[in-house]
């Protein structure tokens, strides 16, 4: 995967703490609701759901009706799309860095 193929939406997503945080969360708890969640964060159950919005708008998360809320899970293929991109930009960011050592080590070595 190319770093150009990113999804700029999805990694707005996961790009927030509390978000983060929400998603090990619902994973570790296989699923849960505004409710639950916002009594493990430091964010009201309104925030909780506008997040939990968010999560679901990019595919991360996905609801069904319980009672008068929403149950959430995760939806562990498009976390494993989002974890395939992290890498994708993690490798390409490990290989510009490494030929900026090598550029910098060249230049040292020339002034040396």
């Amino acid at each position: 995967m190319s770093v150009t193929a990113i999804d700029d939406e999805l990694w707005s997503a996961v790009g927030d703490p509390i978000r983060r945080q929400m998603l090990d969360l619902l994973l570790a708890e296989n699923g849960g609701t505004a409710t639950t969640l916002s009594e493990h964060l430091p964010v009201t159950r309104q925030a909780v759901a506008k997040h939990l919005g968010v999560l679901d708008r990019v595919g991360l998360v996905h609801a069904r009706p319980l009672g008068r809320e929403r149950r959430y899970e995760v939806d562990e293929a498009q976390l494993a799309r989002a974890v395939a991109q992290l890498t994708s930009v993690g490798a390409a960011w490990d290989a510009r860095l490494h030929r900026i050592k090598r550029i910098a080590e060249a230049i040292q070595r020339g002034q040396g």
